[in-house]
């Protein structure tokens, strides 16, 4: 049974032992020099399992995924690989795929893609040559048989590769089914990371549902230290999918230090999480608020705990 196989990456071990999983996110920055990109990555070195480096975040031009994924496996920082739909075609996801296994990269996160539209090149054109689900079907059909899709048999060690999917947890409606993400299982995800949701009680009747659905995949749920209430206000209204509860916008609102009134949030959104049957962890992401990742791991408390 592949469960029973050792596991291909410490994300994928820490995942089987039943453990509060906490990964991280990182964007690479806009440079042809690491140095800032590790500045950002290198606190979160044996805090977070594993650190998502984004591809082509909000639609604009950054340091290849690729790149980046390769410079955290140096420093000692497990990468999740984000590859993405909008820029290349099942050609160059096959060669990018490729590369990153080359590099020691063993997390994939399979994501669509921000519309160039919503960014700083709208006149860009998108590939979209597979949706995430087909990209998935792909990548799990190449680790599985050791071969691309046209049956070219693929040389070196065989692939060894945690597959992830993106999610967007809803309150769910009477009737409401997980068909989304049931499909991306059947796909071949390993793990899902989800958009923010700072609502704990809508993830506690979001995970009840995908439980009643036996859906056993490891749902890691995304929260964010919110510095201030006006990036929270544009996180609801921009970010698709993003659930703020209008109770946390207050209290950013009136707190007299609002970085660190986010700060406690997010501990103790993360904190509600550990209780939460089927929450396997959180995915902390904080875009242009990096160093505050660190400190809600450690102020938390929560990593590693037993489930």
């Amino acid at each position: 049974m592949a469960q029973e196989r050792r596991a291909a990456s410490e994300l994928q071990a820490r995942l089987r032992s039943g453990q509060f999983v906490i990964t991280a996110e990182i964007t690479p920055p806009v440079s042809t020099d690491p140095a800032e990109f590790l500045r950002r990555a290198m606190p979160l070195k044996g805090l977070a399992t594993a650190v998502n480096v984004t591809d082509g975040a909000g639609a604009k031009v950054h340091l290849s995924s690729l790149a980046t994924a390769h410079f955290l496996v140096q420093s000692g920082i497990e990468p999740i690989f984000q590859m993405t739909c909008r820029d290349r075609n099942r050609l160059a996801l096959q060669g990018d795929l490729l590369g990153a296994v080359a590099l020691g990269v063993r997390n994939v996160l399979v994501l669509g893609g921000d519309d160039p539209k919503a960014g700083d090149q709208p006149d860009a054109k998108p590939v979209y040559d597979l949706n995430s689900r087909d990209l998935l079907t792909m990548f799990n059909r190449m680790r599985s048989e050791n071969t691309l899709p046209t049956g070219t048999k693929i040389d070196g060690p065989p692939i060894r590769l945690v597959l992830g999917a993106a999610e967007i947890p809803v309150d769910p409606k009477p009737g409401w089914e997980p068909t989304g993400l049931q499909a991306k299982v059947v796909a071949g995800a390993d793990f899902v990371q989800t958009q923010f949701c700072m609502d704990t009680e809508i993830v506690r009747r979001y995970m009840a549902r995908v439980r009643e659905a036996g859906i056993a995949v490891p749902v890691l749920i995304g929260v964010a230290p919110i510095p201030s209430a006006k990036s929270a206000r544009w996180m609801k209204e921009k970010l698709f999918g993003t659930i703020i509860p209008d109770a946390h916008i207050d209290r950013l609102e009136r707190a007299r230090d609002p970085k660190a009134e986010g700060r406690r949030i997010c501990i103790e959104v993360l904190r509600d999480l550990v209780e939460i049957p089927g929450v396997a962890g959180a995915h902390v992401m904080a875009p242009m608020n990096f160093l505050e990742i660190p400190n809600v791991i450690i102020e938390s408390g929560v990593a590693g705990k037993k489930l």
